[in-house]
């Protein structure tokens, strides 16, 4: 079952799940974000409450490796523009075309606590992103290629929007060192997806 909430300024996804047999859940929402309503989301400031992340091989499948953020082009601990890093020379960049991973929360797991914050200079429009889940995955549009129309049926180009999913590390039945995925009967699966907006 999903819920949607729009409150305040805050949208909210509430799923729901139960299961009469072992199986694994990771539940997230896929919706595309661009704060100037135009252009691309390069010029956005983006947060990250993270400072590790989960690298992909060339099937864009997690490793097993929690990887440390720092002196990496997947540093966003501080607010950093999108474009500041994206074109870095490495391997991890190449193989999803930008962004397409998974970050590792410090404060996830348990409790409701801020994971991302991104940010438009032009309009002043804010997203905070809190969850209680332990990951969060940036997708920058990397494959976007015009193909499908937006908002006025303009073409939704490369880089256009962005995505902002709050989950269980991907892969992780397959990874017993992840934090496990799974549900058993007489369990129930309650985790929210929340966007918030504001202006600054």
């Amino acid at each position: 079952m999903v819920r949607y909430t729009l409150v305040k300024g805050e949208l909210r996804i509430e799923y729901s799940a139960t299961t009469d047999k072992d199986t694994v859940v990771n539940l997230t929402n896929h919706s595309y974000f661009n704060l100037s309503g135009r252009g691309e989301i390069l010029d956005h400031p983006l947060a990250l409450h993270a400072s590790r992340f989960t690298p992909v091989d060339a099937g864009l499948i997690p490793t097993v490796e929690l990887k440390p953020v720092e002196s990496t082009p997947f540093d966003f601990r501080k607010a950093t523009p999108i474009r500041a890093r994206i074109n870095a020379d490495g391997e991890q960049l190449h193989r999803a075309h930008g962004y397409d991973h998974n970050w590792v929360l410090d404060r996830g797991g348990g409790k409701m606590t801020e994971a991302a914050e991104l940010y438009d200079a032009g309009s002043g429009r804010v997203l905070k992103v809190p969850t209680d889940e332990r990951g969060i995955q940036l997708y920058s549009g990397n494959f976007r290629n015009g193909s499908i129309k937006g908002k006025g049926g303009k073409p939704d180009g490369l880089h256009s929007a962005l995505c902002l999913e709050t989950q269980h590390f991907p892969d992780s039945p397959n990874h017993p060192d992840f934090p496990t995925s799974g549900l058993k009967p007489g369990k129930r699966y309650p985790t929210p997806a929340v966007y918030g907006f504001s202006t600054r």
